[in-house]
């Protein structure tokens, strides 16, 4: 069987480590991505405000042993979904299970004056460079802002107004500074409200103007203020910028999206066309755009790829079940564990902070670091 995997994120590198784990030579998996390596979202908070460096939490996709898997760096050009052909700068690639992984694309340029005025932070690169900006801030007014939804990992823009906080702190220069977050969701964390009831709490107890209900639509880099969706405007002397998102180019090339996403079964992930599945971010299937929920997912489509291989049936079906870390701050991490089951409204449970749910954080990313890289890691 010949398994084409689209995207080495979350998604992608659950696929393969299975398909290896339980099909090895059995599947011929073939592994494409663009990037050279893989990154945590959250690791990018961590390079972002000083815990570690970008080398350390940066995981080449070359290190990537195992049975039946090849990886192939390189840009896809073309989706075929009918004939499961993919174009690509390396040649062009046939499946008989074809699984797409290819995430969200970040489109700072999609909201004027943001590229020129703004410090964006959720890609790879942003983040990094944040690193220094945040280094040399001296204090003043900081913004938060979200410029859209969908957007990837819900609470990160809660959790970098905390840590910002921390970082002002530290530096000293807190008492002059102010820091505020413009959010498009109502609340923090909509599906779980003991969760957002906890980051307001914590807000109020550091002082951070929360500001829900709020996209920002422009940024004017010369009066440095942000536009807001209502014509209000905020001034700033630093804005952490959280872009629009959307699917990659290359999917809308092929036609393979509904009103800006893929569209997929719910509970198999499979697309309309029969043997195309697609996992995470680029699809629009009800879950936040988080890894764990792609993580999961993935594993649903795996369960189906190896009953085909062994010509067997899967009673698999997802389930919207994911965990997510939100940092509080004070090295404090909280965790909350939500549900986005098909056709039911979603909920979540919150495990208030503490330094054992660091912990658990910590093993989180070391136990996928081992399973998909083979090697021992630490997230700082």
């Amino acid at each position: 069987m010949r398994v084409l995997v689209l995207g080495a994120g979350f998604g992608g590198l659950e696929l393969t480590t299975r398909l290896a784990e339980e099909l090895g030579g059995e599947a011929e998996v073939t592994l494409i991505d663009r990037r050279e390596g893989f990154v945590f979202g959250f690791s990018k908070l961590d390079v972002m405000f000083g815990r570690t460096t970008p080398e350390h939490v940066f995981h080449r996709y070359a290190d990537i042993v195992k049975p039946g898997v090849t990886f192939v760096q390189t840009e896809i050009r073309a989706i075929d979904a009918t004939t499961k052909r993919v174009t690509t700068d390396a040649g062009t690639f046939e499946a008989d299970v074809m699984l797409i992984a290819l995430g969200a694309d970040l489109d700072p340029e999609a909201t004027p004056g943001l590229v020129e005025g703004a410090t964006e932070f959720y890609t790879n690169a942003g983040a990094f460079a944040a690193r220094d900006v945040l280094e040399a801030f001296d204090g003043g007014r900081v913004i938060v802002g979200v410029c859209g939804t969908p957007y990837k990992c819900p609470p990160a823009p809660s959790e970098t107004a905390l840590l910002t906080h921390d970082l002002l702190v530290a530096k000293g220069v807190r008492e002059r500074s102010s820091v505020a977050l413009c959010l498009p969701l109502p609340a923090p964390v909509p599906p779980s409200p003991d969760t957002s009831k906890a980051i307001l709490e914590a807000f109020a107890a550091c002082d951070i103007d929360f500001h829900p209900s709020t996209t920002v639509t422009a940024i004017d880099p010369e009066r440095k203020v942000a536009v807001l969706a209502d014509g209000g405007e905020m001034p700033f002397d630093l804005f952490l910028a959280v872009p629009k998102h959307t699917a990659p180019a290359v999917l809308a090339e092929s036609g393979l999206l509904v009103d800006g996403w893929i569209p997929v079964d719910p509970y198999t992930l499979e697309t309309a066309y029969p043997g195309v599945y697609a996992v995470g971010d680029c699809t629009s299937v009800g879950t936040p755009k988080a890894g764990v929920f792609a993580e999961r997912q993935a594993g649903v489509v795996a369960d189906a790829i190896i009953a085909t291989a062994r010509s067997t049936a899967t009673d698999s079906r997802y389930d919207g079940t994911g965990t997510c870390y939100i940092e509080f701050g004070h090295e404090n991490v909280a965790r909350v564990d939500i549900v986005f089951a098909p056709g039911e409204p979603p909920h979540g449970t919150l495990t208030p902070p503490s330094s054992k749910i660091t912990d658990d954080k910590a093993e989180f990313g070391a136990s996928r670091i081992r399973r998909w890289f083979g090697r021992e890691w630490s997230n700082h």
